[in-house]
This record gives C-alpha cells, structure tokens and sequence, in this order.
C-alpha cells in the first residue's frame, strides 16, 4: 500500500475547511495546510485536522504557494485540494481501495474534477487533472495562474470525482490581475498563459481585448490540441459579442481541423443556426452533437450537457418552430430523460399537451 500527503493551501477558508478535511481526514496519512494569510478562523480549525500548518507569504502566484505545500510532503505521494472541494463518500473509499492497489510504478493518478453541477446535485461541467502525484522533485506546479503539472513518466486514471462546491463566488478579476502584473513585469507567456489570459478576459467582458489574446494563442504551434480547439470556441463566443457573425461560425468550424466534432461545437453551431433562424440546418447540427463521441478522459473541458439534454431541448425548439409537434415533443422528452426536474422540460411539457389538447378538440 503506498501512504499518501494531502497538500492544500488555504486563505479565509472557516466556512468550507472543516466540510472538506471531514470528508476526507482518514484516508491520507499526513495532512499538510499552507495558509497564505487567513483573518478569520481558518488555521484554527485546521489545528483540529493536524499539526503541519505553515505560513507561506503571498505572493500572486499559485504555483509557489501549492509547491511550498508540496514540499514539507513526506509520504510516497501527494494529492492536492482545495478547500471548497470535496469526496462523496463513495468517492472516498475508492480512494482507500487505489491506495491499497496503486503500483509503485505509477508516477501520476489523473482523476476528473466536477466544476458544475445541475439540479440533481449531477455533474454538468467535468475535466481531468493530475490529481496524486509521486514525491519526486520534479513534479512541481507551473503558472501563476492556472497552475498544473506537466504529466510525465506512467500514468493512471482514476474514476474518483472531486466535487469543487464553493459557497462563496471567487474574487472577480484578481485571476485577470495577476495576468496584467505578469505583463507590467515583461513576463514571457507560454502558449497555456496566453490561453488562460484569454480566458480571464473573456470571464471579464473584455470581448475584444480577449478575441485578440486567443488569437495569438491559436498562432502559436505548441498549443495543446484541447486548448486550440476550447480557445477557438471561445474566440467565437467574443466574436459574436462584437456582432462579428459570420467570423464566430468561422471560428467554430475551424476546430474540426483539431479533431473529429466535439458535441459542444455542434451545439454552438446549432445555436447560431437558431438565431438566423434558419432551423433545419441548426437541427442537423444538434443531431451531430446528440451523436458526438464523449472525449471523457482527455483532460478537455467537458461540458456534459452538450451530450444530451442541451441538443434535445435545442431540437425540441426547431421543429416546434418547424411545425412539426410530434418531434417537438418527441425531444423534448428526450432532454427530460436527462435532467427530469429541468423547469424548461415540464413546462415544455404542459406547452405541448395543451397544444395536443387543442388539436384533438379537447
């Protein structure tokens, strides 16, 4: 069995540290808590969950900070968290059993991260990160922002969600901050700087300054073929901000020269279709994503709504504009087979058994 160091960082955290090392305190073997300067109650609770709580000073980098943690680990491997994450606790006893089974030789444990959830408590929004990573010097955070490490050597994935259920929203625009220090600075971007920057400014409705940074990004031929193709959704999404068209479809295609359609494309196009209101080609798009394969445990940003429900009720739409009520209906029940307590599914429904009703004389 190998042991394993819980490594976290932490800053005003009273409301969600306990929630997360509850959950969690029995399956690592040392828990080690940076604490950047908490001023509420943070490092006392931490106090109940261990003695291995250090100060580290600010720095407007995240990589410093988490690898300052990562240091003082002194187990086999390390898993790091934030606090505003946490494990089922079905999550956490497939945690016990890869502990118990894990090879040696594994060097990194990739496992996927829930970012958003629906109304069912499902996730919505998922992706891959290196999660557990062998004690060894060079696996180290990189980026300011952002932060990762470089996968190397043999890895593994692992089918144990991590839930990110923040309570509080995040402090709007210090990301994008730390971007216009590292620029005032002459840092050098990397490819998955200008990527992320891009980002930051898109969150922040930037949309031209951002249109352009994703540009640049896309320019460069070291971008990682997941990034390109989320960069050039994203490239759309501010083009047709800047009532730029024709440009955001454009943008949209070009990420089939990445690789075979994702379902979250087909859906853009769908919807650029329907706000031409050009409805059957829009509805040969959504089809396409109903059919998309699910690139799961790519490490891409999946947004797993894109694979159902959003298509079906976006179908739902065309052929009740197309006036056909069958398929209308028909689809609508399929986005309902996704998400049954979705408000826009069971009104749809009443919409369309009253329609019936009205056709039937009833």
């Amino acid at each position: 069995m190998i042991t394993l160091s819980l490594c976290m960082i932490l800053r005003d955290e009273e409301a969600v540290l306990a929630r997360c090392l509850d959950t969690v305190k029995d399956v690592f073997d040392e828990i080690i808590l940076a604490d950047t300067g908490s001023e509420d109650g943070t490092k006392k609770i931490a106090a109940d969950y261990t003695d291995k709580i250090y100060d580290f000073i600010w720095e407007d980098d995240f990589s410093a900070a988490r690898n300052f943690a990562v240091s003082r680990a002194s187990k086999d491997y390390w898993m790091w968290l934030d606090a505003d994450d946490l494990l089922s606790p079905e999550a956490c006893e497939k945690l016990r059993r890869l502990k118990a089974e894990l090879s040696p030789e594994t060097d990194i444990v990739m496992m996927p991260y829930g970012a958003a959830f629906d109304e069912r408590g499902r996730p919505v929004f998922t992706y891959y990160r290196e999660r557990i990573l062998k004690n060894r010097p060079h696996y180290r955070f990189q980026g300011r922002v952002h932060e990762a490490v470089v996968p190397s050597g043999r890895i593994e994935k692992a089918d144990i969600l991590v839930e990110h259920r923040p309570l509080k929203e995040k402090q709007k625009g210090r990301n994008l901050r730390i971007y216009e220090k590292m620029k005032e600075e002459g840092v050098l971007f990397t490819s998955r700087d200008l990527y992320y920057y891009g980002r930051e400014l898109l969150e922040n409705q930037d949309y031209r300054e951002s249109e352009k940074v994703l540009s640049e990004f896309l320019r460069r031929p070291d971008g990682w073929k997941e990034d390109r193709i989320e960069a050039a959704r994203k490239r759309a999404e501010c083009l047709w901000k800047t009532g730029c068209e024709e440009e955001a479809a454009a943008a949209l295609l070009s990420t089939f020269l990445e690789d075979i359609p994702r379902a979250e494309t087909c859906c853009g196009l769908g919807d650029f279709f329907m706000k031409k209101g050009r409805y059957r080609q829009a509805a040969w798009w959504l089809e396409q994503a109903l059919q998309a394969e699910k690139e799961e445990d790519s490490g891409a940003f999946v947004m797993q709504d894109c694979y159902g429900y959003i298509p079906a009720m976006n179908l739902c739409v065309c052929w009740d504009r197309l006036g056909d009520l069958e398929k209308a209906c028909r689809y609508n029940e399929l986005a309902g087979r996704y998400r049954p307590e979705d408000g826009a599914y069971l009104s749809n429904r009443e919409y369309f058994d009253r329609r019936q009703n009205e056709e039937s004389g009833i």
